[in-house]
């Protein structure tokens, strides 16, 4: 899509939080990689994180629960001369925490897909992400078993 420019990534847990990089980059021609060098922390103490700390529980004590991911969308960004066009999200990434807790094994510089978002079917790039949740589903898992 050639109206697409510059692209952003925001990083979602559930509904609680949402980052992302603080700026955006021009979308790289094909085999090519941009590199955001961007990381944040996601904080889930009980003091005061109560509800992202319930739905890591939550994550960890219902095998049925779908929304176990952190959710990574690419975000396209209206050039500075046309600030009148919306951002629009263009694919959908994902990382399982329940995944990692299972696995035992953070996500370390890791490949993941990127989906489309008008057809979740389509692979339409890749993201490199280090997602370090082990510890803080370990945490969660023994504050469940002492409950």
């Amino acid at each position: 899509d050639e109206t697409i420019q510059q692209l952003f990534v925001e990083c979602r847990l559930n509904s609680f939080l949402a980052e992302e990089t603080p700026l955006s980059l021009p979308k790289p021609a094909g085999g090519q990689r941009i590199h955001y060098n961007y990381s944040t922390v996601i904080n889930v103490d009980k003091e005061d994180n109560h509800a992202e700390r319930e739905y890591l529980k939550s994550i960890l004590l219902r095998p049925d629960l779908p929304a176990d991911s952190l959710k990574f969308t690419v975000v396209s960004d209206p050039p500075e001369d046309e600030q009148d066009l919306e951002c629009e999200d263009i694919g959908f990434a994902y990382v399982s925490l329940k995944e990692i807790f299972q696995k035992q094994r953070d996500i370390i510089e890791q490949d993941i897909d990127v989906f489309d978002s008008q057809d979740a079917s389509t692979v339409i790039g890749k993201l490199t992400v280090t997602v370090e949740a082990l510890s803080a589903l370990r945490s969660v898992h023994e504050e469940c078993k002492n409950d």
